[in-house]
């Protein structure tokens, strides 16, 4: 079942589901890039199917346009997704992921534990599911604003991990180093910083991408997740 509509609270929205060979199987809602439910989302949810996990990437954007793909590989992609990136409501951006939860926990094919996955946006949007929502565990990579997010981190009752790129140039050292303090006395999240690497160390094909960095904060990915949602 690649794709399905499920309705939410302002309407029906396209999920990308990957589903692995055993079922039932834990969830995972991977929360997209700024480039909306492209290839590399999809080859995410894949990756995630075929170890063993149901994957299941909603589109966020539908509300302002459905069904964008986009690339990092031209300027006037880049444009556009800068542009979306500052039309999206964060607050039901959340509420789609929490229906796209429910979704995954309801259905036969998961053991009904499920956690969150996401990349930049997306990384920042697992962290306020951490704080906002019942999802059993959430990893965040490189995700844009937590700076300003940590106000909420008192509400974290569940298993998060974050990836922080040491050189990410939509965040700061300073920023980097108020979330590691913001985070320190909860023993609910794992930071992993990884050092010399820019925004994006874990997209394939894109400018920064880091084999190494990213392989280990994969890894470390699936270790947490098969931990947390057995």
């Amino acid at each position: 079942m690649p794709e399905v509509n499920i309705e939410g609270k302002d309407g029906s929205f396209m999920v990308y589901v990957a589903t692995p060979e055993v079922t039932p199987a834990p969830g995972i809602v991977v929360a997209q890039e700024i480039f909306g439910v492209n290839q590399v989302m999809r080859e995410t949810c894949d990756w995630l199917a075929g170890q063993g996990f149901v994957a299941a990437c909603p589109d966020l954007f539908w509300r302002i346009e459905p069904g964008i793909q986009l690339t990092d590989q031209s300027q006037a992609e880049w444009d556009r997704a800068f542009e979306l990136f500052g039309l999206f409501d964060v607050d039901k951006g959340i509420e789609d992921l929490k229906t796209t939860l429910g979704m995954l926990n309801a259905h036969t094919v998961s053991n009904g534990k499920s956690g969150t996955l996401g990349y930049c946006l997306g990384g920042k949007l697992a962290y306020l599911m951490a704080t906002r929502s019942d999802a059993d565990a959430n990893v965040g990579y490189y995700g844009v604003g937590l700076g300003d997010l940590l106000g909420e981190a008192g509400s974290i009752s569940h298993p998060l991990m974050l990836h922080i790129a040491e050189k990410d140039q939509f965040s700061s050292a300073e920023e980097i180093a108020k979330v590691q303090e913001g985070l320190a006395g909860n023993d609910q999240v794992t930071v992993h910083v990884y050092e010399g690497q820019d925004h994006a160390f874990a997209r394939k094909g894109g400018q920064h991408y880091d084999a190494a960095s990213a392989e280990l904060a994969n890894q470390r990915t699936i270790e947490f997740f098969k931990q947390a949602l057995a």
